[in-house]
């Protein structure tokens, strides 16, 4: 299995523009909420809780989260639990807005990545990786944590391998 900077450096070396890192900072997360909203529906209940698809989807993601790093993987679950709260209150309203609300936030979101890939001059990364989808929203948590100062030793790696930020100077380092 690739590390966490395996991941990080192949998923980065598609997204050094920071005009197109800024782009995924909104796109990103309204994707993530957007699919977990979709598989929200139908539910069932166990021990009192709603279980879904979106419910093991994000099990999933997280334990392949904590896999990679343990503080990047807890950030990832409580942002994931985050979006299924959400996605639990979504899936109650009616067939016509569960579904506007998923497909809405999903499609914007998308749209306001391949803009990204414009200022970028590339394609996203799942178009050669699938595992893109996946690493997607850990980059966007990383990139975070970098403009905060943290885990500088997961960025340095990251830029040796990638390449340094560049263009679009929108936000300090």
């Amino acid at each position: 299995m690739k590390t966490l900077e395996d991941q990080l450096s192949q998923y980065a070396a598609y997204h050094r523009d920071r005009r197109n890192i800024l782009t995924h900072f909104v796109g990103i997360p309204m994707i993530v909420l957007a699919v977990v909203v979709l598989l929200a529906r139908p539910a069932f209940e166990l021990a009192g809780f709603p279980v879904s698809a979106a419910t093991l989807a994000v099990i999933a993601a997280t334990l392949y989260y904590l896999r990679l790093d343990l503080r990047f993987g807890l950030t990832m679950g409580a942002l994931l639990v985050a979006c299924l709260a959400a996605a639990q209150a979504t899936a109650v309203l009616s067939t016509g807005n569960w579904a506007f609300v998923g497909v809405g936030l999903f499609v914007l979101g998308w749209v306001i990545q391949f803009i990204g890939h414009i200022f970028e001059g590339r394609k996203p990364a799942f178009v050669d990786d699938i595992m893109g989808l996946v690493i997607g929203p850990l980059f966007v948590v990383a990139e975070l944590a970098f403009l905060m100062g943290l885990r500088r030793e997961v960025e340095a790696v990251i830029e040796s391998r990638a390449g340094p930020v560049h263009a679009g100077r929108m936000l300090a380092k």
